[in-house]
């Protein structure tokens, strides 16, 4: 009886202590995670308030949080919404996740933690937090491609965060990093996850309809929760997170089509259960050690902000979202949350980390956290901040980029275009895979192969060792190689595919296919380099590889930026070309798209004229009061004024009544500048 009482009063001091701080950060208008750690810290051991929860009991009842927590992750992923958002969303968590974890690993091994301790930091902080983004987003009514885009990327880095927790289990589990104990691993993943996914593919949507269908909104609920756990029990018992388990749990039932109503179901028991995990975390922060590691904790922080905000940016633009949108992406990613936290626990649970990761991941999560809604709030003028600021060649790029990527995504390519491009990118992964494992086998078995080499020919050990490494080096240039030309193989299809080739005698659109074909190359080794420098990290040294990269990188970037200054010519001339066919047509200028455009000059994205009436407000302001780039993504190349040369505007150029305006960008950026431009001002004077 004493034991149910103690329970009692436990969960009685967190709720209402975690109800008394939520409310007054809803007051102060933080987000109410922040209200939950602080009502951890006030009911657990490390201050002296006399208000005290047992910490087995609220880190018992927080398990439930994190199971609860990831079936709804799950209940909101589904393979249909992994194929929408896929190829944008997957571009930028990979590169975003694998920056992260490359940084993160760095930085632990700057401040002299072991290795697996620097392997744990990196993953902590590669995942950004569903929680905090949903609500931020929600409290300040953002809705659009922007929440689009982000949503995408939290569902794939989600995915990324199941497999980070997998296999960091794997590895702390074993007592020491081998290749047959990592080959073994993962062939052991490998068949948990296909088993469980084939038997509860078969059973569980079929189940849950049959449930729904017999109109017992309770029974549903049960039920659902019941294969939650059961799932999670399941993952338990072959050795892994229940965290895996839940959220497959929701990625079956979700895929009964049933997904939305039982998340809306389960949202109050969830959200308590939520409440008293992130209150569990509290507890375990220990203000002493947060002083005693605060320069950790700070370096970690600026780690986390700047990091994403690049590489979420960076892997968004690669994508073809334009300056604007990406920028607001990576400022509103730019945190980490409730996977820090299980990550950080799983590897106090196993050993392999130090006590004090818990309570430096929490103090940065909490500073994180407190900073996003104010990332998110300025987002807009950091984006128009960065545009502006960019080169004028460069801005150009910017504008044609996206309409380039709006082209691949909607040309028909034929089959055997289709087909051919689908085994470049098959054929080099495969070598990036290949060059991935020899690295990392040859630094497992240094020592062995080491001892072989002086054995085997009488060589000493540095003798011996330099040899093992120029084997490896050998054994990976064939590969290496293999990925460089296979890269500019597929650079060189998708740029066809967007900006064809012509049969004419003059390619008219050569200088943009070869823009577009450095800018893919380029992205292509950024999406395929930067991952397998962050997995090889912890197996080889730090300097070489950070060298290579940027040698690599340096080696495109200047062919890109001369390829920027030539299409910037061509735009101009293609400018002229159009305002001249409408003149000599006669053709009055007008709002719709000039179609023509695209057969007159190929690669000038979405061209379209813009005839700026009487009363329009952009008329006697410039472009730079209208921010149109910043707002909208498309770029002014020329204006055709009357009595006048044609005009290739400059940011200061002040728009007048009469002038033509033609514009490029992608289709909704076109048409939203054009609806910028038009705009008249109603309000009385």
């Amino acid at each position: 009886m004493t034991e149910h009482l103690d329970l009692l009063t436990d969960l009685a001091v967190i709720l209402c202590v975690a109800a008394v701080t939520t409310v007054v950060f809803q007051r102060i208008r933080q987000p109410v995670v922040l209200g939950y750690l602080v009502a951890g810290v006030i009911v657990g051991p490390h201050v002296p308030v006399p208000l005290f929860a047992d910490a087995q009991v609220a880190h018992n009842l927080s398990e439930l949080g994190v199971i609860l927590l990831m079936f709804s992750l799950g209940l909101e992923f589904s393979l249909r919404n992994l194929a929408r958002v896929g190829p944008t969303a997957g571009v930028v968590a990979i590169i975003q996740c694998s920056l992260m974890i490359w940084f993160g690993y760095l930085t632990g091994r700057l401040f002299g933690w072991t290795l697996l301790e620097s392997v744990f930091v990196g993953a902590l902080i590669a995942i950004s937090s569903t929680t905090i983004i949903v609500r931020a987003f929600a409290d300040q009514g953002r809705k659009g491609p922007l929440a689009e885009l982000v949503f995408g990327i939290l569902i794939v880095e989600d995915l990324i965060a199941i497999v980070l927790l997998t296999v960091l289990t794997a590895v702390g589990s074993g007592a020491r990093l081998s290749a047959g104990a990592l080959a073994l691993t993962l062939g052991r993943l490998s068949a948990f996850l296909i088993g469980l996914l084939v038997v509860g593919m078969l059973v569980v949507p079929r189940l849950v309809r049959m449930i729904v269908r017999s109109g017992r909104p309770e029974t549903t609920i049960v039920a659902s929760v019941g294969i939650c756990f059961a799932c999670a029990l399941v993952a338990r018992k072959f050795g892994y997170s229940v965290a895996l388990g839940a959220f497959l749990g929701g990625a079956l039932v979700s895929e009964s089509g049933e997904g939305k109503r039982i998340e809306h179901a389960i949202e109050p028991v969830r959200d308590v259960f939520a409440a008293i995990f992130f209150v569990s975390v509290g507890m375990l922060i220990d203000p002493h050690l947060v002083a005693q590691h605060w320069l950790p904790i700070v370096v970690l922080t600026t780690v986390v902000v700047v990091g994403k905000v690049a590489g979420v940016a960076l892997g968004a633009f690669i994508a073809g979202n334009g300056v604007r949108l990406s920028v607001q992406a990576g400022l509103s990613l730019a945190q980490i949350g409730e996977f820090s936290f299980i990550i950080a626990g799983l590897g106090v649970t196993l050993g392999v980390v130090g006590d004090f990761l818990y309570p430096v991941a929490v103090a940065v999560s909490a500073v994180t956290t407190l900073l996003t809604p104010w990332f998110i709030r300025g987002s807009d003028r950091a984006a128009s901040f960065v545009d502006a600021r960019l080169p004028h060649a460069m801005q150009t790029f910017a504008s044609l980029y996206g309409s380039w990527i709006q082209e691949l995504r909607v040309s028909p390519a034929n089959a055997s275009a289709s087909s051919r491009m689908r085994r470049l990118g098959l054929l080099l992964l495969l070598d990036v895979a290949v060059v991935a494992s020899i690295v990392i086998l040859a630094s497992l078995n240094v020592e062995r192969l080491v001892e072989f080499a002086g054995t085997f020919a009488g060589l000493g050990v540095s003798l011996a060792r330099a040899l093992v490494v120029a084997a490896a080096a050998a054994l990976t240039t064939p590969f290496v190689l293999g990925a460089v030309r296979l890269a500019s193989a597929l650079g060189v299809a998708l740029a066809t595919t967007a900006l064809p080739t012509s049969d004419a005698p003059l390619d008219l659109a050569a200088a943009p296919r070869r823009a577009l074909l450095v800018a893919f190359q380029l992205a292509i080794l950024l999406v395929v380099a930067i991952p397998l420098t962050a997995v090889t990290q912890p197996f080889v040294p730090s300097f070489p590889s950070i060298v290579l990269l940027l040698v690599g990188i340096l080696l495109l970037v200047i062919p890109f930026w001369r390829r920027a200054a030539n299409l910037h010519g061509h735009v101009r001339a293609g400018a002229q070309v159009i305002l001249e066919a409408l003149a000599s047509q006669g053709q009055v200028p007008n709002t719709e798209e000039t179609t023509a455009a695209k057969q007159l000059v190929p690669g000038l994205g979405e061209a379209s004229t813009v005839h700026l009436v009487p009363g329009a407000v952009a008329v006697g302001r410039s472009l730079k009061q209208l921010n149109l780039r910043g707002l909208t993504g498309a770029t002014v190349i020329a204006i055709d004024r009357e009595n006048s040369d044609v005009i290739y505007p400059t940011a200061d150029e002040v728009l007048q009544e009469g002038d033509t305006l033609v514009l490029t960008g992608t289709r909704e950026a076109v048409r939203s500048a054009t609806d910028v431009l038009l705009a008249t001002d109603h309000a009385p004077s």
